[in-house]
């Protein structure tokens, strides 16, 4: 399976952005879906997550109430809608696949053999 991040770039403060993900070479409706970033220095962290049918969602505490995730399955692709963002948003975001770890169980997707990634799309927030 492919995923392609796109939508990331230089936003001011308070301001929105919408990252894509679009996946091929399977069938997407089998995959919980995750968003996560790297910010520089740090560890790659869960960001948010969804499930397959798209009815359950998971957040980060840092991002909860601004982030909403949803997918769309006809056109395989899942997004992250990120709203008055901060500063400390500023990170590379990434996209995940996983057809065997639940969307709860984001946090231990990273390091997993059953989970798919992008390339990464570069967000940053301007104060």
């Amino acid at each position: 399976v492919q995923l392609q991040a796109s939508g990331g770039g230089l936003v001011q403060a308070g301001t929105s952005l919408r990252l894509s993900c679009a996946v091929s070479g399977r069938t997407f409706s089998i995959y919980h879906m995750g968003w996560f970033r790297q910010a520089p220095g740090k560890e790659r962290e869960p960001v948010a997550s969804i499930s397959k049918t798209g009815g359950d969602t998971y957040f980060a505490d840092s991002v909860k109430g601004r982030f909403s995730a949803s997918r769309d399955n006809a056109k395989n692709t899942v997004y992250l809608q990120m709203n008055s963002l901060k500063p400390e948003d500023t990170a590379v975001y990434f996209c995940a696949a996983n057809s065997r770890l639940g969307y709860l169980s984001v946090g231990l997707w990273d390091g997993s053999r059953s989970s798919f990634w992008g390339q990464g799309t570069q967000v940053t927030v301007s104060s």
